[in-house]
């Protein structure tokens, strides 16, 4: 069976919609806490997931185990190994790949749309429709990476998802954020409070997107698998 590792850097944020089409397709699913898990261990995995988190990329002094999941990205995009990275993930993967990742002066918290690229309307992300808003959250931005395919921007920042090959693809945003949205206004509430962003807003977001979302997840993510597996 293939194994998919999901990597977290905050208890509260998982694979949400993402976790049903990896086991649909065949995937064994293994989460790992980035803050006490061995990361060179996971080289092997069929498919490495990593996930979001508040920390920035460029606080390894305060956050150590940022180098090792650098390290271990590094090493998976040498060999060509099947990567997705989501928010923190995303920049993870444009900084391992030597583009520059820092504050980006503003906070972007809340559902908006995003625009595809025409790389991104014949990508996997084909499957957010025109004007369907996702769920943003982060304040830190990213360079495009060298030979990386930019597939998706706002108005606000211009670097929301790309992809290197067919193995590689990083979201800025959250199509995986789900269910579990409650833990992250509760988990997030200092940030939002410091923000100036009401928490109901996003609550509402949610509700109302929910029932595409899910479905946009699914299809996004499949497309992609089915990009790995040459299908």
């Amino acid at each position: 069976m293939k194994t998919a590792v999901a990597i977290q850097h905050i208890d509260f944020e998982d694979l949400g919609y993402f976790e049903a089409p990896l086991r649909e397709r065949g995937y064994d699913i293994r989460h790992v806490d980035a803050r006490t898990a061995d990361l060179a261990a996971l080289a092997g995995a069929d498919l490495l997931v990593v996930l979001g988190g508040p920390m920035g990329v460029y606080e390894a002094d305060r956050f150590p185990f940022l180098d090792a999941g650098l390290r271990l990205i590094h090493d998976r995009l040498q060999f060509g190994r099947p990567l997705l990275g989501i928010c923190l993930g995303a920049q993870l993967i444009a900084r391992a790949m030597g583009a520059r990742v820092h504050p980006g002066g503003t906070k972007e918290i809340g559902f908006a749309p995003v625009r595809l690229t025409p790389a991104g309307a014949s990508s996997p992300l084909a499957a957010v429709t025109p004007g369907q808003a996702v769920l943003h959250w982060h304040g830190d931005t990213f360079d495009l990476p060298p030979g990386a395919t930019l597939l998706a921007s706002t108005d606000t920042y211009a670097r929301q998802a790309f992809s290197a090959g067919p193995n590689v693809l990083a979201l800025q945003f959250h199509l995986e954020a789900g269910a579990g949205i409650e833990r992250w206004l509760t988990g997030h509430a200092d940030e939002l409070a410091a923000a100036g962003i009401a928490a109901e807003a996003i609550r509402e977001g949610a509700l109302h997107n929910a029932a595409s979302l899910e479905g946009i997840a699914r299809r996004t993510l499949l497309a992609w698998l089915s990009q790995l597996d040459g299908q």
